[in-house]
């Protein structure tokens, strides 16, 4: 009697077969989005956040209207002091890149869990506004009692 092949591997690679080739044809831009943060101590009682969030653009075609919302950076924790948290521009091109970045100043201490940004854009094929999210950032320690730095102590040892 000859080996037969079980009936849910049959439905499970073909599952698969008609999944690949929808994904492989479609013909829309596949947004992907990092965002990262940094903090840095002016003075005492004083934090800067610098976010920069880059957006690529790797699916086959192009999007257009693109637009970055990052607005969830409550007024009461910070201020914007350089930038602003909203960008939009005319396209992103197959395999293009996009790059944003803003600066806040820190108001209160404590530990501050930021969301994903929004990317918002229109493809040719479909009328409604397709949206994409960054990647979180690790939760940042504002304003925190940090033990300074002794940075000419570890030159004065790495040169000796």
């Amino acid at each position: 009697m000859a080996n037969q092949i079980p009936k849910p591997l049959i439905h499970g690679l073909l599952a698969l077969f008609v999944l690949s080739t929808a994904l492989g044809s479609s013909d829309v831009p596949f947004i992907v989005a990092h965002k990262k943060a940094s903090l840095t101590r002016l003075k005492s009682g004083s934090e800067r956040v610098s976010v920069s969030i880059d957006i690529y653009n790797q699916g086959p075609s192009t999007a257009y209207d693109v637009s970055l919302t990052d607005d969830n950076w409550p007024q009461t924790v910070f201020d914007v002091v350089s930038g602003n948290t909203s960008k939009s521009w005319e396209r992103l091109d197959a395999g293009g890149f996009l790059s944003h970045s803003f600066e806040l100043e820190a108001k209160a201490k404590g530990i501050f869990h930021s969301s994903q940004a929004l990317i918002t854009f229109r493809i040719p094929t479909k009328a409604a506004l397709q949206e994409a999210y960054s990647t979180p950032i690790l939760p940042l320690d504002v304003l925190a009692d940090r033990p300074p730095e002794k940075k000419f102590e570890w030159v004065s040892v790495l040169t000796n």
